[in-house]
């Protein structure tokens, strides 16, 4: 019973039938998802989550007529706890960012190998974000463009302990909560506190507004 409230749901959007195909077989085996909805359109993910509970989004960007960077942030808008991992050969520096600007957890490209795209779903399902090696400087150069205030001391400004800031550093590696609880030698729900003051102290919704925010001002 226990194993199985922790299961999800996915939704695999994708326009290319070999591949949506490919995917639902790769997860169907895959022991944390209870069921998988398929939709080749944005809209017919929209019909989807607004008529089932999904938990987790594997999302392309290149899809017919609304894009996948609009069904974001239209689904966001209707079932804001659902998290994203954008898969996509979409690998340009605004189709990132917007990505992650519209809620996106997750950002693959599609040649990443699928046992390792399955541990990135299921670090999302944990509550980490995870950025392709390929993009990570787009992600890097885009947070470092903005000018710090020379008299401002970033540490002291948010008032982060040292052990939040330890755990803001590890968020923003990528950590799930479970791992940093393993990592510091502390227990998850001790963790699940930590998190939640370091969001309510830096003033951002998720923990990936958390990581953007760390690296754009310095705290990590």
């Amino acid at each position: 019973m226990i194993a199985e409230q922790t299961k999800n749901t996915i939704l695999i959007v994708e326009d290319h039938e070999l591949t949506r195909f490919g995917l639902k077989t790769t997860f169907g085996d895959v022991e944390c998802i209870s069921a998988i909805y398929e939709a080749d359109s944005a809209e017919k993910a929209y019909e989807i989550v607004k008529n089932n509970k999904i938990d987790i989004i594997i999302m392309d960007l290149g899809l017919p007529e609304t894009d996948g960077i609009t069904a974001i942030k239209q689904i966001k808008d209707i079932k804001p706890e659902t998290k994203f991992v954008v898969l996509t050969s979409h690998n340009d520096k605004k189709d990132v960012l917007n990505s992650l600007k519209a809620g996106a957890q997750a950002y693959c490209s599609k040649d990443i190998k699928l046992p390792r795209l399955i541990e990135v779903v299921d670090s999302v399902r944990e509550g980490a974000s995870w950025f392709d090696p390929s993009i990570a400087n787009i992600v890097l150069g885009a947070v470092t463009t903005t000018q710090i205030n020379d008299c401002i001391d970033t540490e002291n400004k948010y008032n982060l302990t040292t052990r939040e800031r330890q755990i803001l550093k590890l968020i923003s590696e990528g950590s799930s909560n479970i791992e940093i609880a393993r990592k510091l030698v502390v227990s998850v729900n001790t963790t699940k506190v930590h998190v939640a003051s370091i969001l309510q102290k830096l003033e951002v919704d998720d923990r990936l507004q958390a990581a953007v925010k760390a690296l754009n001002e310095h705290l990590v």
